[in-house]
């Protein structure tokens, strides 16, 4: 019987052991993409507290349990051979992003977001085929965005926002057909914005450089878009009914570029519910048929040059919250149901022509504007 017990325990330890051997077989390729990975980055910006500061390769990546070594900033797949997500602390790290990061063709995940990674984008990315999330966020990443990024046909999720990113948004990223979330906002990309991926649930290119007007073809077959974020560009002509047509669409901000105009028809969507085309130089009658939208709750067109009077069905819009057309040259009198006596709407109606708005409602602040400035406006005729 004793006998019986050794051999028993003597083949669990072997067991034991075997999976432990398991635990600790990752890809040669893997450890060496993440040797090169880690002496990219400036030895002075990892804290003796930060996750790379734990990635001793004394031990195996993979193997568990994880005391000492490689206690965070990658996981591994379930066999334990190869890394599949790297998702870094923000530690402040310094350093390149490796060529070297091509080898770990499993990556699902990588996030290097709120460091100072610097330099180009590295073209290699284009190996990691099973890619879905890319996550360089608020770093100082430089140059153009490299074309090989359309090769990635499982990426879900790219975030490249906040970097020093130069050039054309490359035509080729229409190709990602898989592609929810597209961030590319505040960067110095310039260039006319091209033919979007077709599935795309938010498009966010705040703050860039982007000119030229908003063309149909670039946003074709774009059923389930819900978010269109291109504030602060250089963005022109008018923008026309179709962006409003798009049938799953939310919310719209085109604020701060330079269009001329606005054009919306009615019948549009009834999903959208916040347009912001504030501080452009949209000329023209405010579009009455935005009351068309039944869950219209924030809109602004302010710092415009509207002129006549505010469309009487803005003061019905049962939706609407917050309203915003002040810097303006609106006359007449405002809607009943926007100043009248239990109105919800906050916002401003100030800095117009506006005659009888009463200084009990905050919509009527600020001020309105002098009367020879409105009178020069109207070219000296008197205003309504």
């Amino acid at each position: 019987m004793q006998k019986l017990n050794s051999l028993c325990l003597t083949m669990i330890s072997m067991y034991v052991m075997k999976i432990l051997v398991v635990q600790a077989l990752t890809s040669a390729s893997d450890i060496a993409a993440l040797k090169a990975f880690k002496a990219s980055i400036k030895g002075s910006s990892i804290t003796p507290w930060s996750c790379l500061a734990s990635w001793n390769f004394s031990s195996d990546p993979c193997s568990l349990p994880r005391r000492n070594h490689f206690i965070c900033g990658l996981t591994c797949t379930p066999d334990a051979t190869r890394i599949n997500q790297i998702t870094l602390d923000p530690a402040g790290y310094s350093g390149t992003l490796t060529p070297s990061i091509s080898l770990l063709t499993q990556l699902i995940t990588l996030d290097l977001s709120d460091n100072s990674f610097f330099g180009p984008i590295p073209s290699s990315l284009s190996s990691l085929s099973n890619l879905q999330s890319l996550t360089l966020r608020s770093n100082s990443f430089s140059g153009p965005i490299p074309p090989s990024v359309a090769t990635l046909k499982s990426l879900q999720f790219l975030d490249l926002s906040l970097n020093s990113l130069t050039g054309y948004i490359p035509n080729s990223i229409n190709s990602l057909a898989t592609l929810r979330r597209l961030d590319l906002s505040f960067n110095k990309l310039t260039g006319s914005l091209p033919k979007l991926p077709p599935n795309l649930l938010e498009l966010a290119i705040k703050a860039n450089s982007l000119s030229g007007p908003l063309q149909k073809t670039n946003f074709q077959g774009m059923d389930q878009l819900e978010v269109v974020e291109l504030s602060q560009n250089a963005l022109s002509g008018a923008v026309e009914s179709w962006l409003f047509m798009l049938p799953s669409l939310q919310q719209v901000d085109l604020a701060n570029n330079t269009f001329t105009g606005v054009q919306i028809s009615r019948g549009s969507s009834s999903n959208l519910v916040a347009v912001d085309l504030g501080f452009n130089k949209i000329r023209g009658y405010a579009p009455a048929n935005l009351a068309a939208f039944p869950a219209l709750s924030f809109l602004s067109i302010r710092h415009n040059e509207l002129r006549g009077a505010i469309p009487l069905e803005y003061g019905q819009i049962k939706s609407m919250k917050r309203l915003f057309l002040d810097g303006n040259f609106l006359v007449g009198k405002p809607p009943p149901g926007l100043v009248g006596a239990g109105t919800e709407v906050s916002g401003s109606l100030g800095d117009n022509c506006l005659q009888g708005c009463p200084g009990s409602s905050q919509l009527c602040s600020p001020a309105q504007k002098p009367t020879s400035v409105c009178k020069e406006a109207y070219r000296g005729r008197p205003t309504p």
